[in-house]
């Protein structure tokens, strides 16, 4: 198990005691689960507006790691790359995988047992399956009409 959050800097299960507004950059960021769902290519029905999410990754994201390649820099490499914050959360709700720490904090939900910050071990999301590890193919190699063969089912 890794050092307890709190070794990390961060007060101890800040996320029970600010809104998402107050956190500061270290905090939100620390809410990330690393399961690297929010880097899937999604499906949304034209009709209905569903989102399915796909096994089609984004090209930066490291399938062994669940975490983007170029993080800092990754607006250079795909610009649509959206950018999470408080401002924006409730518009971006709809595609938000199901288990998700921001989606889950906005609704007023607890975070689940094997969140890292819960946890203290960035580990418990792969070892849960919630994860996206090494579950994924590349962009690269599926051409978007094919992107339907690949919808899984939320959460996994």
């Amino acid at each position: 198990m890794s050092a307890p959050i709190a070794d990390k800097g961060l007060p101890s299960r800040f996320w029970e005691k600010k809104s998402l507004a107050q956190m500061n950059d270290a905090e939100w960021e620390a809410l990330c689960d690393g399961c690297g769902k929010c880097c899937l290519n999604k499906l949304e029905d034209e009709d209905s507006g569903e989102v399915a999410l796909t096994r089609v990754a984004c090209r930066l994201l490291d399938d062994a790691s669940c975490r983007c390649a170029h993080y800092d820099n990754r607006h250079q490499f795909v610009p649509d790359c959206i950018v999470l914050k408080p401002s924006n959360i409730e518009s971006h709700l709809y595609w938000m995988p199901q288990t998700c720490a921001y989606r889950l904090l906005h609704e007023g939900k607890p975070l689940a047992e094997w969140h890292p910050l819960v946890s203290g071990s960035p580990e418990t999301v792969h070892e849960a399956g919630v994860s996206m590890r090494n579950q994924t193919v590349s962009e690269y190699d599926v051409a978007d009409d094919d992107w339907e063969d690949h919808i899984i089912e939320e959460p996994t």
